[in-house]
């Protein structure tokens, strides 16, 4: 084969500089002629020339190639830092450099500062931030001039800092060139590639890391251009979502306006009102009165925790949220506390919404004082009636059944009296407001009298005073039984009162009692003169003298009788001249109409009494 051949054949082939080499190498050692060997360093020159410009045209190819994909990534890749790091190590590897780093400018601070970089060996290298100015980085950064240096340490045209040095020393750099990255005329930062051993840098090599800094320039304006881009169009979208919004609240609101006023217009009362915001706002929600009691709703009570809550929506005159989600709002008129509306939803609760809960809290305040004004003109007259009852001024029967049924109140059944001296004095208004609730729950009368609550119900007589107690935060209560109607209501009121009297002067204050529970105090402490004895008669003896009156028996004289042979069977049966067993019998069916602890201390002195009093009456 000819040796031009042959070299051709190994250029195509891709050999190297040192395959080239042994062709001559050879020829020598097979002792070839003088003129052959000649000939063939020649055409091995000429080969060395052709490697060397394919070599050269390889790189080109390469940096074109990866300039190219550079451009690529600029109308592909939207993420910025993903765009720098591929520049910072395409260029490292086309300049074969040991690193290669970007900083970006910071105008405010006059620095600039690392953003990327590439083959750094330290962790503080890759913070640094080097002052306008300093160092080779600084003075690119600043001038906008491409620099470099073979030695970096030993240029002293370069203004040195030693924590800057020492960064430098930890990545044990020496060749440095730089170039800077300019947007619009201004310089944004630089681009950088190092060598770790003393070298020159050729204007090739300048050109191309040029190339890669405009590339990155156009990558951090477009950056720009596209962050701005996308504020707007997040701008544009936010108006837009808050337009919509305000309209789909106006909506809503007119909605909510439209149902809460059907509510009025058609007679509705608070249920109807929580309905209304329950569905508007979606969830649940709890109406309580200002004592925490429910009013509409599902819930008991009003939760203890909200106590702060409430408090903070009295202050402010808005909504307010618990630690645990609940919102709540206040219905109030001028700085009364009418009731507390409580809201559970999951629904996202923005202005437009806690405003809707604020307007419903204040319909509710609306419907609560309507409620009290008629509740009010309710009680007065139900007060009047209930004077008339305690008094005995009108006593006609059927004009107080009719009275009485106008109201909701019968007085045709047992009906039980109570009276009630409050904690503390305080405005006969809300005293009057509160009987008066009470007696309507119970389907009786209620009102004040003579300074003092007065209820009057369908009930046991335990139960009502109990009821009144707490309605009342724990007043002094004293009940009577009235099983005559409304005639007997007067009566029975004395009774009551006799024993609140009474309790007062023992101290008893906060408790409730009955005639019976009292005794012989009642007569003693409560006031009473001719009638209130007729009355105690009656209450303790009363249904054995009247079983006698309606049978013809002899209960009451086989009692008294009993009491004067000292409660011995044997001797009260001889002294009215009956059998023991009679006796016995006698004093059973008494049990059975007095109850069964009749014969318990307390009780047997009130019988004994009673007995006593019926003599001096009858004047035995």
């Amino acid at each position: 084969m000819e040796v031009t051949a042959r070299f051709l054949e190994m250029l195509l082939g891709g050999a190297t500089r040192e395959d080239l080499d042994v062709v001559v190498a050879e020829a020598e050692v097979r002792g070839a002629g003088a003129e052959q060997v000649e000939r063939l360093r020649t055409e091995h020159a000429l080969a060395l020339r052709i490697h060397e410009q394919m070599a050269r045209q390889r790189s080109r190819e390469a940096e074109l190639s990866a300039l190219n994909e550079t451009a690529r990534d600029l109308s592909e890749i939207r993420d910025l830092d993903a765009i720098l790091t591929a520049i910072v190590r395409r260029a490292r590897h086309l300049l074969r450099a040991d690193m290669t780093y970007l900083s970006l400018n910071d105008e405010d601070e006059g620095a600039s500062y690392m953003k990327v970089t590439d083959g750094a060996l330290t962790a503080e290298f890759r913070r640094l931030r080097l002052p306008l100015g300093t160092g080779l980085l600084g003075l690119v950064a600043q001038s906008g001039a491409p620099y470099f240096t073979e030695d970096y340490q030993a240029d002293e045209r370069f203004l040195h800092r030693d924590y800057i040095d020492t960064a430098v020393a930890g990545e044990q750099i020496r060749a440095i060139l730089g170039v800077p990255l300019t947007v619009d005329g201004v310089v944004i930062g630089a681009l950088l590639a190092v060598h770790r051993t003393v070298r020159p840098f050729p204007a090739q090599e300048v050109a191309l890391l040029t190339s890669f800094a405009a590339h990155a320039a156009v990558a951090l304006q477009n950056a720009r251009l596209f962050e701005q881009a996308r504020t707007a169009v997040a701008a544009a979208a936010a108006a837009n979502e808050e337009l919509r919004s305000h309209n789909s609240a106006t909506e809503r609101a007119a909605h909510t306006h439209d149902l809460l006023t059907g509510v009025l217009l058609h007679g509705g009362g608070v249920v109807e009102v929580a309905g209304v915001l329950a569905q508007v706002l979606g969830g649940t929600l709890a109406l309580y009165d200002d004592e925490g009691r429910p009013l509409a709703g599902s819930q008991e009570h009003l939760p203890e925790a909200l106590g702060d809550t409430v408090v903070k929506a009295i202050t402010s005159g808005r909504c307010v949220r618990t630690g645990s989600g609940e919102w709540v709002a206040v219905a109030a008129a001028g700085e009364e506390h009418l009731g507390t509306l409580v809201l559970c939803t999951q629904e996202a609760m923005g202005l437009p919404e806690r405003r809707t809960l604020e307007r419903g809290a204040l319909v509710t305040a609306l419907v609560l004082l309507f409620g009290r004004s008629v509740a009010e003109a309710e009680g007065r007259v139900r007060g009047e009636l209930l004077v008339d009852l305690v008094s005995g001024r009108d006593l006609d029967p059927a004009r107080l059944r009719e009275r009485a049924r106008q109201q909701g109140a019968d007085l045709d059944v047992a009906l039980a009296v109570a009276v009630a001296e409050p904690i503390e004095p305080g405005s006969e208004q809300q005293l009057a407001r509160a009987t008066a609730a009470l007696a309507k729950e119970l389907s009786g009368l209620g009102g004040v009298h003579q300074g003092m609550a007065v209820v009057v119900a369908p009930t046991d007589p335990s139960r009502l005073g109990e009821s009144l107690r707490d309605r009342l935060g724990g007043a002094t209560v004293g009940v009577a039984g009235c099983r005559g109607g409304a005639s007997e209501i007067s009566s029975t009121w004395r009774q009551a009162r006799q024993v609140l009297t009474a309790l007062l002067q023992l101290g008893r204050r906060g408790e409730v009692s009955d005639p019976v529970g009292l005794g012989l105090a009642r007569l003693l402490l409560g006031g009473g003169g001719a009638e209130e004895l007729a009355d105690f008669v009656e209450d303790v003896v009363g249904a054995v003298r009247t079983y006698d009156t309606e049978r013809g028996t002899a209960l009451l004289e086989t009692l008294d009788a009993w009491f004067a042979a000292g409660t011995g069977l044997r001797e009260t049966a001889e002294a009215l001249h009956i059998h023991p067993n009679t006796v016995v019998q006698r004093l059973d069916r008494v049990a059975q109409l007095l109850g069964e602890d009749w014969r318990s201390p307390r009780r047997l002195l009130d019988v004994q009494l009673a007995l006593q009093l019926l003599r001096l009456q009858q004047g035995m």
